[in-house]
């Protein structure tokens, strides 16, 4: 059996060296942190003295000691999750298709002005959004509500945790139109277009129709890909909530999601065995969510 195995990877050792440059840096930097984190995770380990085995404490403490992922981190990320990764998806799905309906000579500038806020969303944070919601008068959003007199005096956006996490998810949605974007662009062009006159000759008779028949099928590997790079982003978001509050803990943690919760444990406490702990519950939360969007738009072929 061995011999046989070995054989046919001699046979396909072309292709195995094709792809080894992927392999190997896959193994290097997806693999290994992985492995490393879920072995730490059974640790005490601060980076200066040596791990001390302390078995499954790391994850009982999580679940039963640690307020601030049971009452925030957890219920925040999910709320984020589950309004900016589907209503994002949607509003890419939809943005894609729109776009797909204009001449090819106009095409690549609207792409480029609804991909561009996915590069630059911290410069935009710091230049449009964080003026846009100053507390002050001279804030954009405050000085036209004061003018209008739906206001009697400025409101503190960013310090309100009231406010804090809807500011995020609408920043969020704003900048989420990314690579899952591009990958649904990319897959209208490759519907064939004797589908649709196919379908009309059965029945269908409008473009929601079109879309649901013939679209959605037709670019079900893109519409998968689109709804993984949701979900992986929405849940390792954590980046705009400390922009918006300058670098700070946001408001009474309104807007303090898990990655958060991992990057005040790993690099501000030095607890990295806590850390990896609460690091293998969100791999094991992406897994999950993953699975289900294979179930959705995933093919047996």
């Amino acid at each position: 059996m061995r011999k046989l195995l070995l054989q046919n990877i001699w046979n396909a050792r072309g292709s195995y060296l094709l792809i080894a440059p992927f392999m190997i840096v896959f193994t290097l930097f997806i693999v290994v942190p992985i492995v490393i984190a879920i072995g730490y995770s059974f640790f005490s380990f601060n980076a200066i003295s040596p791990p001390k085995f302390i078995g499954w404490d790391n994850f009982l403490a999580i679940f039963t000691q640690d307020r601030i992922f049971l009452q925030h981190a957890i219920p925040n990320t999910f709320k984020f999750a589950i309004i900016v990764g589907p209503i994002g998806y949607l509003l890419s799905f939809l943005l894609a298709w729109l776009i797909h309906q204009v001449s090819k000579k106009v095409r690549d500038y609207f792409t480029l002005a609804i991909y561009i806020p996915s590069l630059s969303a911290g410069v935009a944070l710091t230049v449009v959004w964080l003026v846009l919601f100053s507390g002050d008068r001279i804030g954009y959003l405050n000085h036209f509500l004061l003018s209008v007199g739906l206001l009697d005096e400025p409101v503190l956006w960013l310090q309100n945790p009231k406010h804090f996490m809807n500011i995020m998810i609408i920043v969020s949605l704003w900048s989420s139109m990314g690579v899952g974007f591009l990958a649904m662009l990319a897959g209208l062009d490759t519907v064939n277009r004797e589908l649709y006159e196919a379908g009309s000759i059965d029945g269908i008779s409008n473009r929601l129709q079109e879309i649901i028949y013939i679209t959605i099928p037709a670019i079900k590997p893109q519409m998968l890909f689109g709804a993984i790079m949701a979900v992986v982003g929405t849940l390792k978001a954590g980046q705009i909530g400390t922009l918006l509050a300058s670098g700070t803990i946001t408001p009474q943690y309104s807007g303090h999601l898990m990655i958060n919760h991992i990057d005040d444990f790993a690099f501000t406490r030095f607890e990295l065995g806590y850390a990896s702990a609460l690091s293998v519950i969100l791999l094991i939360i992406v897994f999950a969510t993953t699975k289900l969007s294979f179930a959705i738009f995933g093919s047996k072929e």
